[in-house]
């Protein structure tokens, strides 16, 4: 790095890349110089609407631009592994989306690439960024609710979402597991790690993605999750941790939560509020902070999202779709 403030490329022009770019944008240690895209005519159109200086109409050039310190990747999912490789193969560090890549063996070659070339790569699991969840998972770690038993965590979206939608196409890594399902194991692998035992059941669509999927994961601790996503029916979004001792409510938009709650015997409820210092609950400035965070200390990735936690998470996805029977193109059978 050569400045005071980091500078950002934006790879993709779609809804996450805008909302990703409009909070990196009121930070004042960020600086967003480039942004990539397909097409020329989509690139300057996103950059003219933020004040970017440099639009590309490919993708190489942007990895290429040297006065680009981190590129955040915000592809479909079928695109993360090739846009990122590109990226860090130039030698930049990488922000990508989640879910990372289609499944492990693309994870696993990122993840090699990153620490061969020593560049930085995190995957943007905003949730573990979060300050009440953080918060929540120091009150776990501390022992306040007793021994983990149980996690309970749902996303589901009312839809419905037509056949042609990225949700359903299999081309494009669609289905509830990976876009929404992700959320609710990241949760439960946060607090206790890999799981031991993975079971699910799915209803699968026409194109061959899940519409809904539901999970049950155990620990050789005795602990046991119950998630579940879906693309046809708008759940809660919530989440509970129940321990020996205790447990811990999160009432809705378990992973860019506004409250928490803590349950304990002979005690009253006791509420943990986000800061509104911090910002709207939908806010991505707390992950472009870490980023920025790490780079400037010479960190090849974040303690609060690392690789291996990653590429665990990962392997659960792909054993829940070899349960479930989803398989992307390309993929062996």
């Amino acid at each position: 790095m050569t400045t005071d403030s980091v500078r950002w490329g934006i790879l993709a022009t779609g809804g996450i890349a805008a909302a990703f770019t409009a909070d990196l944008i009121d930070l004042p240690e960020a600086e967003v110089v480039a942004v990539a895209s397909r097409t020329e005519t989509s690139a300057n159109a996103f950059a003219e609407r933020f004040g970017i200086p440099r639009a590309y109409g490919d993708w190489e050039a942007l990895a290429q631009d040297e006065d680009i310190d981190v590129v955040y990747v915000a592809t479909p999912h079928s695109a993360h592994r090739t846009a990122t490789a590109l990226c860090l193969k130039a030698g930049r560090n990488v922000l990508c989306e989640k879910p990372f890549t289609l499944n492990l063996r693309e994870a696993e070659e990122l993840v090699a690439l990153a620490r061969d070339n020593g560049r930085f790569l995190m995957e943007a699991m905003w949730m573990y960024c979060n300050p009440l969840i953080r918060r929540l998972k120091a009150l776990v770690d501390d022992g306040a609710i007793g021994d983990v038993r149980t996690v309970q965590a749902d996303f589901g979206l009312e839809g419905p979402f037509p056949p042609s939608h990225r949700l359903r196409d299999p081309a494009q890594g669609g289905g509830a597991l990976l876009d929404l399902g992700v959320y609710p194991v990241s949760f439960a692998q946060l607090l206790l790690g890999e799981p031991s035992g993975i079971s699910a059941q799915s209803v699968l669509s026409a194109e061959g993605v899940d519409l809904q999927t539901a999970l049950a994961l155990s620990w050789d601790s005795g602990a046991l999750a119950a998630l579940h996503c879906s693309l046809v029916g708008g759940t809660g979004v919530s989440a509970s941790v129940t321990g020996s001792r205790g447990r811990i409510d999160i009432p809705s938009g378990f992973f860019h939560p506004d409250r928490l709650v803590l349950h304990r015997a002979g005690r009253d409820p006791e509420e943990f509020a986000a800061d509104p210092a911090d910002g709207p609950r939908t806010t991505f400035r707390h992950e472009a902070r870490e980023v920025m965070r790490a780079i400037r200390a010479g960190e090849t990735e974040s303690p609060l999202v690392p690789l291996d936690g990653t590429l665990a998470v990962m392997r659960t996805l792909d054993a829940v779709r070899e349960r479930i029977g989803v398989r992307y193109p390309g993929e062996a059978a």
